[in-house]
């Protein structure tokens, strides 16, 4: 007999990290950033009139569209803006991947990647990652009908150089390539400076990480004005009105002050490189991150057993416990005092 269910469009969602509402926690599971907003952010919102709330936001999102042209230096054209960089990477899969070739992400990657192409019922094919965790970029110079790389990638945290990026672009000029930049404030080279030679690439980024906005949800992209149109057609067919007028505030108010977020980025750089080091002498193993995470390992521990005994000591990390990523854990870098209390745990734990 025919059911209901029969018409369901049911896929795998994605499974987000905890969150945890208890206090008195050390909380390095989503890659938050352990340091407040920049001071302009309580400002925006203390001097916000709610009497703006009344009226529906600039459907274009324009106060956060001329706040990102004014601080990275690209024509308001070249700029599309959604709630969070979930969002616009959802939109973007939607609009450019839409052939019967499989697009290409890495098998170890961010997973929402195969939850949104299962979504939309886009063919596509994970490409493993070498022994070492690196992309192998070879791998992405073949037919396609679309390329996804984060960069640095996740949860690994390891960069691409420019030069390799270049490559699956000259290689794939009949197909969007979406460089997911997440994290490439931590460390690395922007692909930035090829928008002007590619017109096939879309640079996507969040104010979720590096500018300590993961509550307000601002995702933003830069392609070339054709690129950026068809986002925007899709996304106006889809729902019209999605960056509400206190997030567009919120989001200008970050923007405007450089100087705190390059500090405050330095010091998380800082900090994992101190306690990657510290890691190292207690045996763990890791590559090389450029993010605001190390993906760890060690070879005397098992990692869902040291996961649990975490969290039940009130420190938090990610674990993903299917496949190759099954030995490691995801640990994001918090503040000096978080990880020196993760360091204490993990030396008396490796005594026993």
């Amino acid at each position: 007999m025919a059911s209901w269910k029969d018409n369901v469009r049911a896929v795998e969602p994605y499974t987000p990290g905890e969150q945890p509402q208890v206090k008195d926690i050390i909380k390095l599971n989503t890659n938050e950033n352990p340091y407040p907003p920049a001071r302009g952010v309580a400002e925006a919102l203390a001097a916000f009139d709610a009497g703006r709330l009344r009226k529906y936001p600039t459907p274009d999102a324009r106060e956060l569209v001329e706040a990102l042209s004014k601080a990275y230096g690209l024509p308001k054209e070249d700029i599309f803006v959604g709630v969070g960089s979930d969002d616009v990477l959802a939109m973007s899969f939607l609009t450019f991947f839409n052939s019967e070739k499989p697009i290409l992400f890495p098998d170890v990657t961010y997973s929402f990647y195969d939850v949104w192409a299962d979504l939309f019922k886009i063919p596509y094919k994970r490409v493993p990652l070498q022994d070492d965790w690196s992309v192998d970029t070879d791998a992405f110079c073949r037919e396609n009908g679309g390329v996804v790389i984060p960069n640095p990638n996740a949860p690994t945290g390891l960069l691409l150089p420019l030069s390799e990026i270049e490559k699956i672009l000259a290689a794939n000029p009949a197909s969007v390539v979406i460089i997911d930049e997440a994290y490439i404030d931590f460390g690395g080279e922007s692909a930035l400076p090829l928008l002007s030679k590619y017109e096939n690439l879309l640079v996507v980024r969040t104010m979720s990480k590096s500018r300590s906005l993961a509550g307000s949800r601002i995702g933003f992209a830069f392609g070339n004005p054709e690129l950026i149109r068809y986002l925007w057609d899709v996304r106006n067919s889809f729902n019209s009105y999605t960056m509400d007028s206190v997030t567009q505030a919120v989001g200008a108010a970050a923007l405007a002050d450089s100087a705190y977020f390059n500090d405050t980025c330095a010091k998380i750089i800082k900090t994992r490189t101190r306690f990657a080091s510290e890691m190292k002498e207690l045996g763990f193993t890791f590559p090389e991150s450029s993010a605001n995470f190390i993906f760890a390992s060690h070879p005397d521990v098992d990692a869902a057993q040291l996961f649990a005994d975490l969290k039940a000591a009130g420190i938090f990390v990610r674990y993903f416990p299917k496949g190759r990523t099954r030995d490691s854990l995801r640990i994001t870098i918090g503040t000096d005092e978080e990880m020196d209390r993760l360091l204490a745990f993990l030396k008396d734990y490796l005594k026993k």
